[in-house]
């Protein structure tokens, strides 16, 4: 079977479409042809030329990675894919597809499925269930549109334990590290911590699985051998398990593999001898999740760390000669403007720039967060009444702490601080 996978970053540069290669791997381990075709505005398509390349390829399922800003193009682009590939099923999973409330479906038409389980799992009962004929009921992880225009759900099968289940697609080959100036790696799944703006644990699970520190080590040697060797780890928390973490920090030094990485982790797990460890691997920026400075805000969003502990360890990691990155985020609960105007005189007495992902974003309500689920419990309101079913309020809220003026003050601040104009590198 003919596959398109469309990574979409209408307002970015590309970055290395790593969730859709995942899938990539997968199907092609299954015999079908895939083409992953990554779309920003450093590598536009015109209209036409996607035109031409659906209906050169004719592909029987186009899936798309859906977020909460690029909805509108996806919907323009699957149109296009039905015009050209005419009896084409279109597929969108991701973050903003997995907590899709049931009215939205019916507000995208041009949409056959949605993901609801682990994407791997997923594309393949998704190909077998298309190579089968007419889709009668739903797809297992998925809401199906079913011929009669009805939409149903069905559970999604039990992940694996160990993701090494999963083929990789730095080592299968779906990703050519030459193709990419900095090479997105993905170790770990899932979260134990219950922060209430944060979709991880809901999307992922409570529990972590991981990869072993083999198969992350001959990735990593893939990349440094044949791509640039810059490395951009999206595990939520690098370091969660001590022995670990040292493991694959000195099988990087055993192997004599020369690379750039970025890692984000909790400030509490940070050691001097981790820290050491980190600098002599490659590492060259830690990010920290510090979301606030002011311990009331934090633990009314579930946000269980001390401040003080962030500082230490940014201090600590600053003198150790790593970068620093400090993540916060400015409406959150019971936050009053000078608490907010607090987080940022905060990051710079620990000695981080103000640049990157250092420049401080306004809490974003997405679907599958605990305060989207129910904003007025968390004295969150939503400001906008006409927004499609399919996207949530985002940015769009008040607080019962501050108005859309005060966040409007906070972000102006922030940029007159920021040394980069503001420019986030991750949202």
């Amino acid at each position: 079977m003919r596959v398109v996978l469309v990574d979409l970053h209408p307002h970015s540069d590309p970055v290395t479409p790593i969730s859709l290669a995942n899938l990539a791997a997968v199907l092609g381990r299954l015999g079908h042809r895939v083409d992953l075709l990554s779309l920003s505005s450093g590598r536009p398509f015109s209209p036409a030329g996607l035109r031409r390349f659906f209906a050169e390829r004719r592909p029987r399922l186009v899936g798309f990675t859906a977020y909460q800003r690029n909805l509108y193009q996806i919907r323009a682009i699957a149109r296009m894919a039905r015009d050209e590939a005419p009896g084409c099923r279109v597929l969108i999973g991701g973050p903003q597809a997995t907590f899709l409330p049931p009215a939205a479906l019916a507000a995208l038409p041009e949409v056959d499925l949605v993901a609801h389980g682990e994407g791997e799992l997923v594309i393949r009962a998704v190909v077998e269930a298309i190579e089968g004929g007419p889709l009668t009921t739903a797809v297992p992880g998925t809401s199906t549109r079913l011929d009669d225009g009805v939409w149903e759900r069905a559970a999604a099968p039990p992940a694996p334990d160990d993701l090494d289940a999963y083929p990789s697609p730095w080592l299968d080959g779906v990703l050519d590290p030459a193709d990419w100036d900095e090479a997105v790696m993905l170790g770990s799944r899932g979260c134990p911590h219950h922060c209430s703006f944060c979709v991880t644990p809901a999307a992922f699970g409570p529990a972590i699985r991981a990869h072993s520190v083999d198969r992350i080590l001959d990735e990593i040697e893939v990349v440094a051998r044949r791509g640039a060797g810059r490395l951009w780890f999206a595990d939520p928390n690098f370091s969660y398990d001590e022995q670990r973490v040292h493991a694959l920090l000195e099988g990087i030094a055993r192997r004599e593999l020369e690379v750039r990485m970025w890692i984000e982790t909790r400030a509490d797990m940070l050691t001097p001898e981790l820290l050491g460890l980190l600098a002599a691997a490659g590492v060259h920026t830690v990010a920290l999740g510090l979301e606030s400075a002011v311990p009331r805000v934090l633990e009314r969003s579930g946000k269980a760390i001390d401040p003080e502990s962030v500082g230490r360890a940014a201090r600590t990691a600053l003198a150790a000669g790593l970068d620093v990155e400090l993540f916060s985020l400015y409406g959150l609960p019971g936050e009053r403007l000078g608490d907010a105007l607090a987080t940022l005189d905060f990051v710079r007495s620990c000695g981080v720039a103000i640049r990157g992902n250092s420049n401080a974003q306004q809490l974003q309500l997405y679907f599958g967060s605990a305060m989207t689920r129910n904003p007025e419990a968390h004295g969150l309101r939503p400001l906008r009444d006409d927004l499609p079913p399919y996207l949530a309020p985002g940015d769009e809220f008040e607080t019962e702490w501050m108005s859309r003026r005060d966040l409007e003050e906070v972000r102006g601040a922030w940029r007159a601080a920021s040394v980069d104009g503001g420019r986030r590198i991750v949202s």
